[in-house]
């Protein structure tokens, strides 16, 4: 390796590395993945603050991402290159610079276009970078190797989304400011920067451009190099690359991705809108996935190699994953659904889909290398190229599927708010007819009208039918109006002494003056009011006709106003929206199912068996082609 400031920029090795610094640089790779994945996806965990703070409808939200994958679509054919140009270099610059943009940029944007372009930029450098790396891992990982090392690399997105929700459920109490979320991770990621700079290392294109099956072709592959033109192994690298097997496969796992990403963008605002979770709870709950996830990487990694083979692994992760997400899918009409049981259905979808994930990312590794070892980051740029493409075209449809939120999320806010300061005051509101209750407040004697009033306060604040039905008799049947007329020391001489006779004659005569009553009528009414029920129903009355008097001096002329124009609008989005949620699941899911035939284009094989005697022949050919060379150099 170069000597003295050189090193910073200066990255080839011209000899396979030993166990130690190999994986010293597999390390680092991974750290910049997770890093990178963090400062992506960081801005997910404080959606909803960001969309208040800048005045975002949710709809325009939703495609900032779409802007910032079609940019990084592009960037990642462009991160074609890195076969050329080399990987570690894009790698140190792309984590520089998204560091700077994290920590300093999109934190201090001060308009809607700022924070745009500064998110353009930023998904264009790391759709280059997320190229780079795994190619990077490929190029450290011997195919008998590559499940584990890829499981690590997948762990990046994991990892990340882990990163994202882990410090914002712990921080978000104690720091409310969406900035403080982006200060943390743009550190973060300058301090990986900083590592990566001092210690990230590459293979020079000799050593890279080659198959290597194990660590025993090492030799072999040193061997060789003196004498492989770099240049020429990329003559017709897109081409060889635009094949059935690379591109098919490259769209059915950015398909079968679709639930993934659709929770690392919008987690927060999915259980806020269905179920009412604070941004903490819902990234905690996140969390389940997330490290079930990372989990089910390593562990397949592993299992992968050690069967030698890929495919079953795909077919029954892709079994798996899909029973936790049907079960998620149905619970998304289910508001009942607990916590902890939503939590059992995301293990189930997110060990299924980790392993389905990091079995194929090997497979199609192994895949490009058959076509040619030499291109691999064109392969790679082809795979990321379309994986863009389709979670940008999925992110614009999915404005269109769940239309109800982008209502709950630009309109709901504000009356979250009433709802949230005055919940009491809130329910009477929105729970009594505004055309009745301007009814009535032109005419205060239309008993009949205050009656069905005063009834649908009490379900309102929750009174049972029964309860709310005997409120409205005693209104419409006048007792309430006859304890309005009559004068309280009346009442109260009446209550003492129900026998009390000049007390029933001045209630009498209150009754018919104040009714404007004959005298049989207001004995009638006077009489009906000793029974124990009317009381009850008298009491509960006058306490709901003074919460409404309450509730309508809560809130401001405009706060009704708004609630009066949208309220009805946020009303029904709030019961459209598990409905629509649950139809963009029923999408992911048959992204899931469309991955299936897939599975048998990639390279590789079924069985155990098999898979372990075409490593015996090529370990017998590489003997061959060793002695062959050691022949001709004697």
């Amino acid at each position: 390796m170069p000597r003295g400031p050189r090193r910073l920029w200066d990255r080839k090795l011209t000899h396979y590395p030993e166990t130690g610094p190999r994986s010293l640089y597999l390390a680092i790779t991974v750290l910049a993945t997770v890093v990178l994945y963090y400062e992506l996806y960081v801005g997910g965990a404080v959606a909803t603050q960001i969309i208040a703070e800048f005045g975002f409808s949710f709809t325009y939200f939703v495609f900032i991402s779409v802007i910032g994958n079609a940019v990084g679509a592009f960037a990642s054919l462009f991160a074609g290159l890195a076969d050329r140009w080399g990987r570690a270099n894009l790698v140190v610059g792309g984590l520089l610079v998204t560091g700077l943009i994290i920590a300093f940029g999109l934190p201090n944007a001060g308009s809607k276009t700022v924070y745009t372009v500064l998110f353009a930029v930023l998904s264009f450098v790391e759709g280059i970078v997320l190229v780079a790396t795994p190619a990077l891992i490929r190029d450290f990982s011997p195919q008998v190797g590559r499940g584990v090392a890829m499981g690590f690399w997948t762990l990046g997105p994991v990892l990340g989304s882990l990163v994202v929700t882990e410090v914002s459920s712990n921080t978000l109490g104690s720091h409310p400011d969406w900035r403080f979320q982006f200060y943390v991770c743009g550190i973060a990621g300058l301090v990986v920067f900083l590592i990566a700079l001092v210690g990230l290392r590459e293979l020079s294109p000799a050593l890279r451009d080659q198959l290597m099956v194990s660590m025993r072709d090492r030799a072999l592959i040193e061997a060789r190099a003196a004498g492989l033109d770099p240049e020429e192994a990329l003559k017709g690298s897109w081409r060889q690359m635009l094949r059935f097997d690379i591109i098919g496969s490259a769209f059915a796992i950015s398909v079968f991705l679709l639930l993934y990403y659709i929770l690392v963008g919008f987690t927060v605002v999915y259980f806020a809108t269905v179920y009412g979770y604070t941004p903490e709870r819902a990234n905690s709950l996140a969390n389940w996935y997330w490290i079930s996830n990372a989990l089910s990487l390593v562990v397949t990694g592993v299992l992968t190699d050690k069967l030698r083979v890929r495919k079953p692994f795909m077919i029954v992760g892709t079994a798996i994953g899909l029973v936790g997400s049907i079960l998620f899918a149905l619970s998304a009409t289910k508001p009942e659904t607990s916590y902890y049981t939503i939590a059992v259905y995301f293990i189930l979808a997110s060990a299924g889909g980790g392993m389905a994930y990091v079995a194929w990312m090997a497979s199609f590794t192994e895949t490009v290398e058959k076509h040619n070892p030499a291109a691999t980051a064109t392969g790679l740029a082809i795979w990321g190229w379309i994986l863009r493409i389709v979670v940008t075209a999925s992110l614009a449809i999915f404005t269109l599927v769940v239309p109800a939120t982008s209502i709950l999320v630009d309109q709901g806010s504000r009356i979250t708010a009433m709802q949230e300061e005055h919940p009491q005051e809130f329910a009477i509101v929105t729970g009594i007819d505004p055309a009745l209750a301007a009814k009535v407040q032109a005419d205060p004697t239309d008993q009949d009208s205050l009656a069905t009033l005063l009834g649908q306060v009490a379900r309102a604040e929750g009174a049972t039918e029964d309860a709310a039905t005997g409120v409205e008799s005693v209104v419409s049947g006048g007792q309430l109006a006859t304890v309005s007329v009559v004068a309280p020391a009346t009442l109260a001489a009446l209550q003492s002494n129900p026998l009390d006779q000049a007390a029933q004659a001045g209630a009498v005569g209150q009754i018919m003056q104040g009714l404007g009553v004959d005298q049989a009528t207001a004995v009638q009414l006077l009489t009906s009011l000793a029974a124990a029920d009317v009381q009850a129903n008298l009491q509960s009355a006058g306490k709901y006709a003074g919460d409404l008097q309450g509730a309508a001096g809560a809130f401001s002329e405009a706060d009704l106003d708004y609630l009066s124009t949208h309220g009805p609008d946020v009303a029904q989005a709030a019961e459209d929206n598990p409905h629509q949620w649950q139809t963009w699941w029923w999408v992911c899911i048959a992204g899931q199912v469309v991955f299936l035939p897939f599975v048998f284009v990639l390279t590789g094989r079924w069985s155990p068996r098999r898979a372990k005697q075409d490593e015996l022949e090529h370990e017998q050919r590489v003997q061959e082609e060793m002695a062959s060379l050691e022949a001709a150099r004697s």
